[in-house]
């Protein structure tokens, strides 16, 4: 296989893969809806194109500094500044997608512990951070 053949087939793999993974990204923004649904909760819908905006653009640069490998040498604090957004998202969707498919009180009630919601849902955020950190402090070494 010649190099200019090589180079045209990862291009194209790479674009048609791009264009699959973030349809079904927007797809599942679009499913959850998650943009309204945030401005509805904070009473800002005027600012429904900040958060379209901040979507994308997280989007754009969070792409583009994992193709061009960025690295940021601002310490510790800045570290721990997006580590907080990174959790704060990854909280909004999974929190998103539980609304959406009423998870968390169907299955209190088909196990009977509806009295129990809240430390069930305490359950599963003290799991998630103690799996995330496993993965950080252990795994990943």
């Amino acid at each position: 296989m010649t190099a200019q053949l090589s180079l045209g087939l990862h291009l194209l793999l790479g674009i048609a893969g791009g264009i699959a993974v973030g349809g079904g990204v927007i797809a599942l923004f679009i499913v959850l809806d998650m943009v309204p649904r945030l401005a509805q909760l904070t009473s800002s819908y005027d600012k429904v194109h900040w958060y379209e905006g901040a979507m994308i653009g997280g989007s754009l640069l969070g792409t583009m500094s994992d193709f061009w490998n960025w690295r940021i040498s601002a310490g510790p604090l800045a570290e721990l500044g997006v580590g907080l957004f990174d959790g704060v998202f990854v909280g909004m969707l999974a929190a998103a997608l539980t609304e959406v498919l009423n998870v968390l009180p169907i299955l209190a009630k088909r196990l009977r512990m509806t009295h129990l919601l809240f430390g069930l849902l305490m359950a599963m955020v003290c799991g998630k951070v103690a799996g995330s950190l496993f993965d950080w402090f252990v795994y990943q070494q």
